[in-house]
């Protein structure tokens, strides 16, 4: 089997959409052996902020020595960003090795009348590279919710970690944050422990009252006594327990899903879990990436690629211009799914931007770029409709030459992903 006959089977199951629900993943595992059960965890759900979390999470244990498997998704540009050990995306050979080994269960169990989906196939197939590879822990995102997301088949974890709350996925996971909330808890379990980002005051109740009915201890980022000192697009220096720090992510949102990773490893460490000096923690801050979270990609102009598809992620993303491009001429590029909240998010980005250029988005659910410059018509009289990204891309950066100003790429990660390689090669 080649690795493109590995993807393809990876991608065929995509037919089957999206199906919550735990037994049919513990069928597929029951029939791989169980590898997760040879695993230890640290599972990490929430609206906004689990990609960044998880990749400091990874960063500082693997600079620590420990064999980290990491899984995460979507992936930006390359498939195997999803499965990665010890930060390094896992071999080609790798997953078409593992494909080869497992394919053939989930055609016998298709026969049996048990359809798998591709995020369920995806995510057994990391729990076998991880197993196999002998990961010491394993940074676990979840992908959707978390009650019933397959991830969420794992023993008690080390520790379960709830980044931001906010309203997305309504239609599946409810229309209030009190019922969000509710599902993203489904992975805390009696035994584990839960760390919690500052949530609004619904969500937290609910994160209060689910560690309190299970007799968890609850940790909050908000008693981490963290002194920001500088932020940049470069990213943030910051002092904890009178060491300095500099995180390589940028804006005050990423220091606050930093806290929420090292709220998690300082009470692993405290509980005899993890070993690790203050040495493996800058080093890991340092080197910590999540491409397309406020992503410097250039300076002459200043490009900045951004994934936020909802209005938690949009408001993150309008404090950040406001602090780091004050008053500069930004021309924004967007594009964006038409199953989120297209019209909040507008909303939230007035007076940002100095003109818009709306693009389509390389899915199937999204929403014409002259339907999205429409609505951005609403609040901005500078609107511009797009068929091609890359053509889109390149009138931002000579306008922005032009007039010494800034170009975002942002709406959608699917967006990113598509024009990330372009930029980066430009």
């Amino acid at each position: 089997m080649t690795y493109e006959t590995a993807l393809a089977k990876i991608h065929s199951l995509l037919t089957f959409g999206s199906r919550p629900g735990l037994d049919r993943m513990r069928e597929l595992l029951r029939r791989l052996g169980n590898p997760q059960d040879r695993l230890r965890y640290i599972h990490v759900a929430g609206t906004n902020g689990k990609g960044s979390t998880c990749a400091v999470l990874s960063s500082v244990l693997t600079a620590a020595g420990y064999q980290t498997g990491l899984f995460i998704s979507p992936y930006i540009t390359d498939f195997r960003e999803r499965i990665q050990i010890n930060n390094e995306m896992i071999s080609e050979e790798t997953l078409t090795a593992a494909v080869e080994e497992t394919f053939p269960v989930l055609e016998q169990l298709r026969e049996e009348g048990i359809i798998i989906t591709e995020f369920e196939y995806v995510n057994a197939l990391q729990f076998v590279i991880h197993a196999n590879a002998g990961c010491d822990i394993v940074v676990l995102e979840t992908g959707m919710g978390g009650l019933l997301d397959c991830t969420n088949v794992i023993k008690p974890p080390l520790c379960a970690v709830i980044t931001a709350i906010g309203l997305d996925h309504t239609a599946i996971l409810g229309d209030t944050i009190e019922k969000i909330a509710e599902q993203k808890c489904g992975i805390l379990k009696k035994g584990s422990a839960v760390v919690t980002s500052r949530q609004e005051t619904a969500a937290m109740r609910v994160i209060e009252a689910t560690a309190e009915g299970l007799q968890i201890p609850l940790i909050k980022t908000e008693d981490l006594p963290v002194e920001v000192l500088e932020m940049s697009l470069a990213g943030s220096r910051f002092k904890l327990n009178n060491e300095e720090y500099f995180l390589r992510l940028s804006g005050a949102h990423q220091i606050e899903n930093a806290s929420s990773a090292l709220s998690a490893l300082f009470y692993l460490r405290n509980k005899g879990e993890l070993s690790f000096t203050n040495g493996h923690i800058r080093e890991g801050l340092r080197k910590a990436t999540n491409p397309a979270r406020l992503e410097l990609l250039g300076s002459d102009p200043v490009v900045l690629l951004d994934g936020a598809h909802n209005p938690n992620g949009i408001a993150a993303l309008e404090k950040a211009i406001k602090r780091f491009l004050p008053g500069a001429p930004v021309t924004c590029v967007m594009g964006m799914l038409a199953d989120k909240d297209i019209d909040s998010s507008i909303a939230l980005l007035k007076g940002l931007f100095r003109r818009v250029y709306t693009v389509p988005v390389n899915n199937p659910r999204a929403l014409d770029s002259p339907s999205l410059a429409e609505k951005f018509r609403v609040v901005y009289d500078d609107v511009t409709a797009f068929e091609d990204v890359k053509a889109a891309f390149d009138a931002a950066v000579q306008t922005a030459k032009a007039e010494n100003g800034a170009v975002l790429i942002c709406g959608s990660l699917y967006l990113a992903g598509e024009i990330r390689p372009y930029i980066l090669k430009n």
